[in-house]
């Protein structure tokens, strides 16, 4: 079964991640939520970040502000990271997004949009469903769901 480490860089980042935790959980994912900070705790990041291959198939990596834990996460390991820019700033998370989003050449990190939560999720199902071919059909029936809600309004 796939396993998934969701690490936030502050505990004020949980409400949005529900919105990602709601999705696995729905796509019967099985999850750890980790607080973890680039600048606050920068060797248990490490740490995390050298050991997940371990137990985990991919990383959802959400931050606010400076946002630097998605890409500090990804320079240490060869796992898929997701970055999800958190609106946490006066700057209503753009300096999130930029500072995901503008990882150096060698050092990917896929980001979706500021606070989207949702398709962190989603976009991490795509990734898995390449190893777990179980979740394409999950997928396929979430968007039939999404289509006939459209359709019924």
């Amino acid at each position: 079964m796939p396993k998934i480490a969701v690490v936030v860089g502050s505990k004020s980042d949980l409400p949005v991640i529900e919105r990602c935790t709601d999705i696995l959980d729905e796509f019967e994912i099985s999850y750890d939520v980790k607080v973890l900070s680039a600048h606050r705790t920068p060797f248990k990041t490490q740490e995390f970040a050298v050991e997940a291959e371990k137990y985990y198939d991919l990383i959802i990596a959400a931050a606010g502000k400076a946002a630097h834990l998605p890409g500090v996460i990804a320079s240490y390991t060869l796992l898929p990271v997701i970055g999800l820019p958190i609106k946490s700033s006066t700057l209503d998370g753009l300096d999130s997004l930029l500072s995901i989003v503008q990882m150096p050449k060698g050092i990917p990190v896929a980001t979706v949009a500021i606070d989207g939560a949702e398709n962190a999720a989603l976009l991490a199902c795509h990734i898995l469903s390449l190893k777990y071919p179980y979740l394409r059909e999950k997928l396929a029936n979430y968007r039939g769901k999404m289509a006939e809600e459209v359709l019924n309004n």
